[in-house]
């Protein structure tokens, strides 16, 4: 992840002015991810979830196009190697210091 991966969050985000923050999602931009909700629409929710449920993943849609589950698995375990790699790296520069 890197800091440009969150420059879209921190713009709708107007840390600078909250009051003048815009959502991006709308019923005819289904996909915007900046939703707004008032007080009532959530504590009236089954346990107040703030569960971002009208964001769908496309990919998931259509279960047919999915990779073989050894496929999955194979980049699961490939993702939490890098990570750890990762996690090594900074452990090793925090013991230098």
């Amino acid at each position: 992840m890197k800091r440009s991966d969150l420059d879209e969050f921190v713009k709708c985000y107007n840390p600078e002015n909250r009051h003048d923050r815009k959502p991006t999602w709308s019923e005819k931009n289904p996909d915007g991810r900046w939703r707004s909700f008032d007080y009532e629409e959530l504590i009236n929710r089954d346990k107040a979830s703030l569960d971002i449920f009208w964001l769908k993943d496309k990919s998931l849609e259509e279960s047919e196009n999915l990779p073989e589950p050894d496929v999955i698995a194979r980049e699961i375990i490939e993702d939490l190697q890098g990570a750890l790699a990762q996690l090594q790296e900074i452990a090793s520069d925090l013991e230098e210091k």
